[in-house]
């Protein structure tokens, strides 16, 4: 079956799956989502939205969370992964946004020049935020994709590329999501039975469905 036909058929099954696709990170506005999907690198979202509340009751905007102390934020997220980088990226980012005039605003250049954001969470943000066309792909969407054959990079960047191709334009900001969605409740990383997952046992080869079982 051709990438193109796998896609298809995948979409199909993930539009009836989650025909709605809501936002996993709690924010109120474009810059609070921005904090939320940088403190979601190497955490859960469940965990992310068990403190972001605390942190946007102090820092709902740039200009606030300028004015804290990196201690001040480090103890507000502590609970989060890697908390002493991403309180000195946080106060940082809010600092370089207030320079640019206070505003996230969607431009990709804009975006990836601040402190903590790369271009997974570039794109999360133009997606999510703005309604702008990306395809994020974090280490879940690598692996499907990677699983049911729709890319063989070996980097997220390539992954990316060919997930992009794939999937029409207009359908890229959901499919991320419900790829997301589909792996949290039926397509997990370990002691997955391919041959009996709604998409992997039509779209995963016998060679991969061989090594899975190992």
């Amino acid at each position: 079956m051709k990438r193109s036909e796998k896609g298809k058929k995948i979409g199909e099954i993930l539009d009836d799956l989650y025909p709605e696709t809501p936002i996993p990170l709690d924010h109120n506005d474009p810059y609070t989502l921005l904090v939320a999907v940088m403190l979601s690198a190497q955490t859960t979202d469940k965990k992310v939205n068990e403190v972001t509340p605390s942190l946007f009751s102090v820092a709902p905007n740039p200009h606030a969370m300028a004015s804290l102390e990196v201690d001040e934020i480090k103890e507000i997220i502590r609970e989060i992964g890697l908390a002493p980088t991403k309180a000195k990226n946080l106060k940082k980012m809010a600092e370089q946004i207030i320079l640019n005039g206070g505003e996230v605003i969607p431009d990709w250049e804009f975006l990836e020049s601040l402190a903590g954001v790369g271009h997974k969470t570039a794109s999360v943000v133009m997606a999510q935020a703005f309604d702008i066309p990306a395809f994020p792909v974090d280490t879940h969407i690598h692996r499907l994709a990677s699983r049911w054959g729709l890319s063989n990079g070996k980097n997220v960047e390539k992954t990316e590329k060919d997930l992009k191709a794939v999937f029409s334009k207009e359908t890229w900001n959901a499919r991320h999501l419900q790829i997301i969605f589909f792996g949290r409740e039926h397509c997990p990383a370990r002691f997955h039975d391919l041959e009996n997952c709604l998409i992997c046992s039509w779209a995963a080869t016998k060679k991969r469905k061989r090594e899975e079982k190992k």
